[in-house]
């Protein structure tokens, strides 16, 4: 069993932000596989299905992101799932819009909701899929960047990349993380060709 978390913030007021990355490919996945995320327990909505015959849990946390790590330790004690089942999807600031990144483990890199998890888990060794919303404009504060909403020439790259990280996803648990950081860790290098990162 597979419990795949999307970091967000709860109400409709975040729907769209850039921070909210991860509840996007949440909804992506369920839409894929079809799996419906309502129901309400462990401080998260949640649902569950399953992907390539394994069970798996999808869950957005309810409890804004800086307690995203009370909502994903209540998950994982509950199903009993190891580190290694778990897989976090979040946004991250480091990457260009439409990159992806793929990690078994590392530290929390400024991000509020990876660091709530680190501190509930006691490690930083999870699998996780880093979703790229660009660097904050300079003059911006960072809080106001990762709350603010995709431009509207970004959204088409934004729906392509939140299903390049449901297929990552797929990869995980199909074929191990090993496999997946292979097809998915590459970047488009300034002379058009494909390159390790």
């Amino acid at each position: 069993m597979y419990i795949v978390v999307g970091l967000g913030n709860p109400t409709k007021t975040y729907d769209g932000t850039r921070h909210n990355i991860g509840f996007k490919v949440i909804d992506q996945i369920a839409a894929k596989y079809g799996i419906s995320v309502n129901e309400n327990k462990h401080k998260a909505k949640f649902g569950k299905g399953y992907i390539g015959g394994e069970k798996i849990i999808l869950a957005k946390p309810q409890t804004y992101m800086n307690l995203s790590g009370e909502s994903v330790r209540a998950l994982m004690d509950y199903y009993k799932v190891s580190e290694d089942e778990l897989i976090i999807i979040y946004d991250d600031t480091s990457l260009d819009v439409g990159q992806i990144r793929i990690r078994r483990k590392g530290s929390a890199g400024g991000h509020n909701g990876i660091k709530s998890i680190i501190n509930h888990l006691g490690t930083m060794e999870f699998p996780r899929i880093k979703v790229g919303i660009g660097n904050k404009p300079p003059g911006w504060d960072l809080a106001d960047y990762v709350l603010s909403k995709f431009k509207e020439e970004e959204k088409d790259i934004i729906k392509e990349v939140a299903m390049a990280a449901c297929d990552a996803v797929c990869v995980i648990i199909t074929d191990g993380i090993n496999e997946a950081m292979n097809q998915f860790n590459i970047k488009k290098q300034q002379n058009g060709e494909e390159g390790e990162r």
